[in-house]
């Protein structure tokens, strides 16, 4: 058996492409590439090769070492057809993943969700090990999840279970990316957070995130949390709705799944601990008395490398 697989994380900001080592779950070697979706599929598929070429330059592992290329997307999935479906916040609809990387490289392609991929990973070697009933929950750009149950990921009847960004939240609400209302990625993500803020400030509201920001840049986490270490009121307040938001959700999947384990992943996660502390005294005070006493949180274990790592053993998910 070939020791080594190809995972990669397409997601909303970033496309992070790493050599893993099947036997032991370790990172060998990662390129990082901005996503830079304003281009287009053609350019993301351009870019997933590109990330490949440079991995396998920059590592010097030949691509006869390499069993197969596992790549995990921030939408729905046709898993079977190696189909990106739908994925709103790349701009992508319909995209044939499989077949356009295996027209570079003959090798086993299989593709899966995001949040799915990264959950395998965790359930593996990261916070997951060892437990059968966990949901991984993701904050980033979107709000995206992953149901674990006996072990094994809960694909639902069309494949596109876990979409815990699009419950919906206030049925009268604010639009979401994906074309409906009130859904709680709209209220509880980085993107939601980032939006609150600027058009706070375009009232003439006063933050300290101002210092952090270049012009025509996003707001980042690690600016979220810069503001929040000083305090500002602004950057705290909007946290602070989120947080509510998040955890009113997250007390829904605890009272209705009734899971052992919360993973709480995601770049909003991993920079702003303060965001994540908060979710999880609210999560647990908003869910019913009994699912409460028995629900664990953990921190995504493996961090960025959550995802690639997972999407390495995309393989073993399909035999």
């Amino acid at each position: 058996m070939k020791k080594y697989s190809i995972g990669i994380d397409l997601g909303g900001t970033k496309i992070l492409t790493a050599l893993v080592n099947k036997e032991t779950g370790e990172v060998i070697h990662s390129v990082k590439k901005k996503t830079k979706k304003d281009k287009g599929p053609k350019n993301i598929i351009k870019k997933m090769i590109d990330s490949i070429e440079d991995l396998l330059k920059e590592s010097k592992i030949p691509i006869e070492e390499i069993s197969s290329i596992g790549i995990g997307a921030a939408g729905q999935v046709d898993r079977e057809n190696g189909i990106l479906l739908a994925a709103v916040n790349l701009d992508c609809y319909d995209l044939n993943i499989r077949q356009k990387i295996n027209e570079y490289y003959n090798l086993p392609v299989y593709v899966g969700n995001d949040v799915e991929i990264a959950a395998i990973g965790e359930l593996k070697f990261g916070a997951a090990k060892g437990y059968k009933d966990v949901v991984c929950i993701f904050v980033g750009t979107g709000v995206g999840s992953a149901i674990i149950k006996d072990g094994k990921i809960i694909k639902g009847a069309t494949g596109t279970a876990g979409e815990i960004g699009h419950i919906i939240v206030d049925l009268n609400g604010r639009p979401c990316a994906c074309g409906a209302h009130g859904c709680l990625e709209a209220y509880a993500s980085r993107s939601a957070i980032e939006k609150r803020i600027e058009g706070a400030l375009k009232k003439g509201r006063h933050s300290i995130i101002l210092d952090y920001m270049e012009s025509g840049k996003s707001i980042t986490s690690h600016m979220i949390h810069d503001s929040i270490e000083k305090g500002d009121e602004l950057v705290i307040q909007c946290v602070n709705e989120a947080a509510e938001y998040l955890s009113g959700g997250i007390a829904s999947v605890i009272n209705f799944i009734n899971p052992e384990l919360i993973v709480l992943g995601g770049g909003l996660i991993e920079a702003v601990d303060y965001f994540y502390q908060l979710v999880i005294k609210k999560s647990k005070a908003k869910s019913l008395p009994v699912p409460a006493t028995k629900i664990e949180f953990k921190k995504a274990a493996l961090g960025d490398y959550s995802g690639v790592v997972g999407a390495a053993f995309l393989e073993g998910q399909h035999e």
